[in-house]
């Protein structure tokens, strides 16, 4: 499939901490060494890890590699993410080592939280041209100088930040991404949306620049985007043209919202990570607002997940596997050893692994690294390799949502939440979505896209399935008791009209902006 327009229309266990003294930066490489002699009165704990591989079982701290300073002054963080020898284990890792890994998620309900993502295109206000990497660059020295985050470096080039719980890190194209910390309410959720706003946007617009949010980038081609200086995505670009004829525009010119939420077991994983994939084309159509290629209508109202549908089959889709009856942690695990990889991460250095099996990798036979065998970072590393719908690591992310503007942001977490974290809402999204077959569930995921809340299902339409979705969002929220169910106004809209923020902007376009783009750089600006 060419995109052409239309013409008409963490897991890591804690291996250092540096305490240093205000005004003091600390430069931490990942391989467990510190440059102490650069650091003046400092206290180091490193553990005793070492290649000699002592196993390590039934360890899974969710602490990442630990960097605290008694003052919140930014400090530098090396080759990170991803993490590098952080798990050493003398024996090799097992299977059931990678199923205890994501059953290690499981938590009672009291510690569930909420952690939201979201990327938006950074863009010149005079030119609308794509964000360079140099003017990248200046934003995160700039927010970290401004706003206290600590430098997350790869070599000589800042390619992300962080603070506490929460990360700014770059995609390939440049798309700016928050990952939030886990929080508890959506009030707080918005909250975080809304400082990490304000504080880019205080930088940014002195700078000249602007943030878009949408999901597809409405006007370049992938030759006007600027890449990425991150070694993971140079691999990335080189695979992607072997596998699928989309995973370049998946790469560079794609945008999302997701939420990551808990489970408390194995079962209540499953009911979640099968609610999510049924009811998935319904969050798609609901922010669906990715209309436009190249400067013309692309024929789809979201063109982001079209484009998923032909990036690499290997790694995404709607996971039939998940509603057979035999599913659970090891299913998953059996699932992700049969992804490709792409890289296994050394030495500060990614090695291309791509189209090689982590099985191979196990047993010490990866044709990259012959006799080497990987740690639980690698297989964390991997995981993140995997793009279905919904994915599966310590907790489930809810993929299927297009980048829009900042209601819309705090709208997706809620819908999720409402549904997944009240037991009645998700009994009776189970029951409602418990016949619908394999092919519809496709059928809705192949047609949605194109047709956003329209689509055909059974005797009405998607749009009235939705209603009853939402309501189900909606008691869910209430139950909680946190006064959330404001959250859902932007999308309650949608489902009352049926109308998409896709086919508004295609309204607009063929209206007020007489065929012409560009005003969406306005309207959908942060």
């Amino acid at each position: 499939m060419a995109l052409v327009p239309q013409t008409g229309p963490s897991f890591c266990m804690q291996s250092g901490v540096v305490r240093c003294k205000p005004g003091q930066s600390a430069v931490v490489n990942m391989t467990n060494n510190v440059e102490a002699s650069k650091i003046k009165e400092t206290r180091i704990w490193l553990s005793s890890l070492s290649r000699s591989h002592t196993k390590t079982k039934n360890i899974w701290s969710p602490n990442n590699v630990g960097v605290g300073c008694k003052q919140r002054h930014p400090v530098i963080v090396a080759a990170s993410p991803p993490t590098e020898d952080a798990v050493v284990a003398t024996e090799p890792l097992t299977k059931e080592d990678l199923v205890g890994y994501l059953a290690s998620g499981c938590k009672p309900k009291e510690k569930w939280r909420i952690g939201t993502e979201h990327e938006k295109f950074g863009f010149e206000f005079r030119t609308l041209q794509p964000m360079r990497y140099e003017q990248i660059a200046e934003l995160l020295n700039g927010v970290s100088e401004r706003f206290g985050w600590d430098k997350v470096m790869e070599g000589d080039n800042i390619i992300g930040l962080k603070q506490g719980k929460q990360s700014i890190s770059l995609e390939p194209g440049g798309q700016f991404e928050l990952s939030g910390a886990p929080l508890e309410t959506l009030h707080q959720t918005c909250a975080e949306v809304n400082s990490h706003l304000y504080q880019v946007k205080a930088v940014a617009e002195e700078m000249g620049i602007g943030f878009l949010g949408i999901g597809f980038q409405p006007k370049w081609r992938i030759k006007d985007i600027p890449i990425m200086p991150k070694g993971r995505y140079e691999i990335m670009r080189n695979y992607m043209p072997k596998v699928g004829s989309l995973g370049l525009d998946m790469m560079f010119r794609t945008c999302t919202v997701q939420v990551n939420l808990d489970f408390s077991s194995e079962i209540d994983m499953i009911r979640k990570f099968r609610v999510g994939l049924a009811l998935q084309p319904i969050a798609t159509a609901l922010f669906a607002n990715s209309p436009f290629v190249e400067g013309k209508p692309s024929g789809y109202l979201s063109l982001r997940s079209q484009i998923w549908t032909d990036t690499d089959n290997n790694r995404t889709g709607m996971l039939p596997f998940v509603f057979d009856g035999s599913f659970g942690f090891e299913q998953y695990v059996d699932y992700a050893l049969d992804v490709p990889m792409y890289f296994v991460y050394r030495k500060k250095k990614y090695i291309d692994c791509t189209g090689m099996s982590f099985r191979d990798f196990l047993a010490g036979k990866l044709p990259s690294l012959p006799g080497e065998l990987p740690n639980l970072n690698d297989w964390e590393n991997h995981l993140t390799t995997i793009f279905p719908e919904v994915r599966l690591k310590r907790y489930l992310e809810m993929r299927g949502a297009d980048g829009g503007p900042w209601r819309r942001l705090c709208a997706l977490p809620a819908f999720w939440v409402g549904i997944l974290y009240d037991e009645v809402s998700l009994q009776n999204a189970l029951d409602m979505t418990a016949d619908w077959t394999p092919e519809e569930r496709q059928m809705l995921r192949n047609k949605v896209p194109k047709t956003g809340l329209k689509t055909p299902f059974r005797d009405g339409l998607l749009k009235h399935v939705a209603e009853d979705v939402l309501k189900l969002a909606k008691d869910g929220l209430e139950r909680r008791g946190f006064k959330e169910t404001g959250f859902l106004n932007a999308v309650a809209e949608v489902v009352r009209t049926g109308v998409t923020p896709a086919e508004q902007l295609l309204e607009m376009y063929y209206g007020p902006w007489g065929q012409c783009v560009d005003p969406v750089f306005e309207e959908l600006l942060y």
